[in-house]
């Protein structure tokens, strides 16, 4: 009877302040599934590790022009395109990575050289977004695949952006595409940085355009966007921007710094990406090697490490947990990072072209050249470690930081890992946000190798408190492994 009274009070009075919405019943972290059946499952022995097992091979029009791959919905992607365009995807089922099994495969001619695995989910829709290009470099921009059924991708949609010409392979073109919510940030070297609205998917439509502005040249090569930071890469010079993005259209500049090393007061980089709380950054032009810095306070990147290799030449950089895996274009190296202030080389692979990226996929490597590459082997499998990956990922960077005051209403939310994630693992279920009543903040997830973004679905509400909580069990690496640590932080919206 007491109880029955209490209830009754409190949806009296509930009703009276129509404030008290009950808190929402999550569904449990771990209901997610895939498509595919998973990354990498088999084990090697001590003498097979370091040694090449199979090639990788698209389509027909394949002409052995690769670059990065990555684990989406339990299948392995490879894109196979050259930089002049005309080129597919290929999936692989990849749980024996010695012995991959195509899945599906298709081709576009206004598919050109890609530089990151940019997915999104837009109206039930999965999409890669990717460079395009037509009628032979006079047109291009961002395209997008849908891939929602890996064993059928197809090309849905593309948008020319203003400026756009090839055959300059840098200056002029879109080089690599950042996909949050329903918007692909699009780096375009000397034309700046592009927000493509693409929640009609078959009609993108451009809606920002930032331009750099200082007395060094912003080439922009790729980005990367956590929450309410984003970072502006430069392709083959020494300047990064830091910017402010809690307003998605309207960039504001934080930081500016040049790349050092430890033998030079600049140092330019080719490409650099993120991973955890490091920017990663593949040395260019006097040597190679890579190069770290600490982004975790956005306006003051400080300088952690560097390892000079005098015969190397830069390419592309990533990071698996305790490890860094560098493309040095006349080789490849893999260090130890479980010390990120003295870096260790610890192999060193070599494969015939111009070997500008390694990308770690559980305990196995893709080795991928992109011109000069032996017939059947633009890209290559490396077993790096015996057992297949078990450790599960750690974030690192959490914007806006916690116990943020002032966060403007716009914010997104983000978080970067030391290890890329599986996209299909990111939900409302392994990702939460919530008002302090435990109340659920509607939105859209995305996850681009190691960074995961939530885009509230509208604006959050002046002065109000919000937690953010990733549940053990949840979100998961390209193998599988869920967290095993409850994550959680706070931040309040500024007043009106």
């Amino acid at each position: 009877m007491l109880r029955r009274m209490r209830t009754t009070v409190l949806k009296l009075a509930c009703v009276a302040l129509a404030a008290c919405t009950p808190a929402t019943e999550f569904p449990e972290a771990s209901e997610w599934s895939l498509t595919g059946p998973g990354g990498p499952a088999r084990s090697f022995t001590s003498a097979e590790l370091w040694q090449e097992c199979v090639g990788l091979v698209g389509g027909e029009q394949d002409v052995e022009h690769h670059n990065m791959v990555g684990m989406v919905d339990g299948y392995l992607l490879m894109p196979w395109v050259p930089e002049d365009g005309g080129g597919g995807l290929t999936f692989y089922d990849f749980t024996d990575p010695c012995a991959p099994v195509k899945v599906g495969e298709a081709f576009s001619d206004r598919f050109r050289e890609t530089h990151t695995v940019a997915v999104g989910e837009v109206g039930g829709r999965r999409l890669l977004a990717v460079d395009s290009i037509r009628e032979e470099g006079d047109f291009g921009g961002l395209g997008l695949w849908d891939i929602t059924d890996p064993t059928a991708p197809f090309w849905l949609s593309d948008i020319d952006l203003p400026g756009f010409d090839y055959p300059d392979a840098y200056f002029f073109v879109s080089l690599s595409a950042t996909f949050v919510g329903d918007l692909v940030y699009v780096s375009a070297g000397f034309l700046g940085l592009f927000a493509v609205d693409v929640s009609d998917p078959e009609n993108p439509e451009v809606v920002m355009r930032y331009e750099f502005e200082g007395d060094a040249p912003m080439l922009v090569g790729a980005t990367a966007m956590v929450g309410d930071v984003g970072l502006a890469f430069n392709a083959g010079t020494a300047p990064t921007w830091v910017l402010d993005l809690s307003s998605p259209l309207d960039p504001e500049p934080l930081a500016y710094f040049e790349t050092e090393a430890s033998d030079a007061d600049t140092a330019s980089y080719y490409f650099a990406t993120l991973g955890g709380k490091y920017g990663l950054f593949a040395r260019k032009g006097s040597g190679g090697g890579p190069i770290v810095y600490d982004l975790s306070d956005p306006l003051e990147p400080a300088f952690v490490a560097d390892h000079h290799t005098a015969d190397g030449d830069g390419g592309y950089v990533f990071r698996h947990e305790d490890a860094l895996f560098l493309g040095d274009s006349n080789f490849g190296s893999v260090y130890d990072f479980s010390d990120p202030t003295s870096l260790v080389e610890l192999q060193r692979l070599y494969l015939p072209g111009d070997l500008d990226t390694l990308t770690p996929v559980g305990n196995v490597v893709v080795l991928s050249v992109d011109s000069g590459a032996d017939p059947g082997r633009g890209s290559v499998v490396v077993p790096w470690r015996e057992e297949p990956d078990a450790r599960p990922p750690r974030a690192e960077w959490l914007r806006p930081a916690d116990l943020s005051e002032n966060v403007a209403p716009t914010t997104r939310i983000g978080v970067s890992f030391d290890e890329m994630i599986e996209s299909a693992s990111v939900f409302r279920g392994s990702f939460r946000v919530t008002d302090r009543r435990g109340v659920e903040v509607p939105g859209r997830f995305n996850a681009q190798e190691s960074t995961v973004n939530f885009t509230p679905d509208e604006p959050l509400l002046p002065g109000k408190l919000y937690r953010v909580t990733l549940p053990v069990g949840g979100i998961a690496d390209a193998s599988g492994n869920p967290l095993d640590e409850e994550v959680s932080w706070s931040f309040r919206v500024a007043s009106e």
